[in-house]
C-alpha cells in the first residue's frame, strides 16, 4: 500500500483495481474498501458495485475485515469479488481503523482503499437537502460536523489508493465512475438478450424492444412443419425465404447496432429484445436466431432465449 497523498481526480483503469474484479480462487484475497467523508457518495459507490455483482457489506466495523476478507478463500464463502463501506458510523471502532488495515497486510490479504470527498459547501447543502444530522455534528452546525470529519480521517486519505472528489458529480455520474475504473472488461460489456414469445401467452414484461413478426406465413398451416420448431432448418427457411424477412432482421440489426452500447452509459448493462409470434414455436424462434446471429456478427455478446417453443 502507498502512504503517498494521491491526486483528487480518479484516472481510469488502475491496474490493482481492474485486478480486483477479477480475481482467482487461487490468488491472496483481495478486499476493496469504501471510506470517506459522510455525504460523498459512499452509499451510491456501494450501489454500483452491487449493480456489478459485488459482494458488498455497508459500515462494517473496522475489527471485522479481517474475517471479511478470509470470506473470499477457498474455506470461506466463495465469494470473489467483495467491498466493504468503513466509516465514522462505526463510532469507537473506527479509531481502530489504521491498526485493523495495518493487520490485513500482516495477514497477507492485499487491498485496496477508494476515498470519497466533496468541498465543505457541497456537503452541507447534500445534508441540508435530506435533513439529516451530520454523524459527528452533535449540537453544533453541519460545516462543525464536516470539518471534524475532514481533520478525524486526513491519515486514512494519505493512505488510499484512490481519492474520487465529488462535488460536481450526480449520483449517476459516481455510478457511472466507480463502474469505468472497477469493472472488468466482462462487466463493460453490453450483455444482450434476444427472446422469442407467443403473444398469446402474454408478452414479456422485461422487453426494452418488442419486434411483431405476425406478418409473416405462419408455418403452423404447413402440415410437414407444424411439428417442429424454428430451430429446425425446415422452417427456418421457410420463415426467412418469405419475402421481406431477411431484410427486416438485417434491417433490425442495421438499425440497434449504432445504439445499443449507449445502454452502458445509462447504468443499463442488460438488452432483452423480445420477438413475438402467435405462439412463439415457428416464425419468432426463427427470426430471434437470425437477428441474434446478426448482433454476434455486429460484435454484441448475445444469448438466445425461447420463451414458449415448448408449449401448445
Amino acid at each position: 500500500m502507498s502512504n503517498q497523498q494521491n491526486p483528487s481526480t480518479f484516472p481510469h483503469g488502475i491496474p490493482a483495481l481492474d485486478q480486483a474484479a477479477k480475481p482467482k480462487t487461487t490468488e491472496r484475497p483481495r478486499v476493496l474498501i469504501i471510506t470517506g467523508l459522510s455525504g460523498a457518495g459512499r452509499s451510491r459507490a456501494a450501489q454500483a458495485l452491487e449493480d456489478l455483482d459485488w459482494y458488498v457489506v455497508d459500515n462494517l466495523p473496522p475489527r471485522l475485515l479481517g474475517a471479511f476478507a478470509k470470506m473470499m478463500t477457498p474455506e470461506g464463502g466463495g465469494v470473489h469479488r467483495m467491498a466493504a463501506v468503513v466509516d465514522v458510523r462505526s463510532g469507537r471502532f473506527f479509531e481502530e481503523f489504521n491498526q485493523n488495515l495495518d493487520n490485513l497486510g500482516n495477514e497477507g490479504i492485499d487491498y485496496q482503499i477508494i476515498y470519497l470527498e466533496a468541498d465543505d459547501a457541497t456537503l452541507v447543502r447534500r445534508y441540508e437537502q435530506v435533513r439529516r444530522p451530520h454523524p459527528l455534528q452533535g449540537d453544533a452546525r453541519i460545516l462543525d460536523g464536516v470539518r471534524e470529519e475532514r481533520k478525524l480521517l486526513r491519515g486514512l486519505r494519505d493512505r488510499a489508493d484512490a481519492v474520487i472528489d465529488t462535488s460536481k458529480m450526480s449520483v449517476h455520474d459516481l455510478a457511472r465512475h466507480m463502474r469505468d475504473v472497477i469493472a472488468g472488461e466482462s462487466d463493460q460489456r453490453l450483455k444482450v438478450t434476444v427472446m422469442s414469445f407467443g403473444f398469446k401467452h402474454g408478452a414479456p414484461l422485461d422487453a426494452d424492444h418488442q419486434v411483431d413478426v405476425r406478418f409473416l406465413a405462419n408455418p403452423y398451416w404447413v402440415t410437414e412443419l407444424r411439428h417442429l420448431t424454428g430451430l429446425d432448418k425446415p422452417v427456418s427457411d421457410y420463415v426467412l425465404a418469405q419475402r421481406g424477412a431477411t431484410e427486416f432482421a438485417e434491417g433490425y440489426v442495421k438499425l440497434l447496432s449504432p445504439v445499443l452500447n449507449d445502454y452502458l452509459s445509462e447504468l443499463k448493462p442488460f438488452v432483452t429484445i423480445a420477438v413475438g409470434c402467435t405462439g412463439g414455436r415457428h416464425r419468432s424462434v426463427a427470426m430471434t436466431e437470425k437477428i441474434a446471429a446478426g448482433l454476434r456478427e455486429a460484435g454484441f455478446p448475445v444469448r438466445t432465449l425461447h420463451r414458449d417453443m415448448g408449449r401448445d
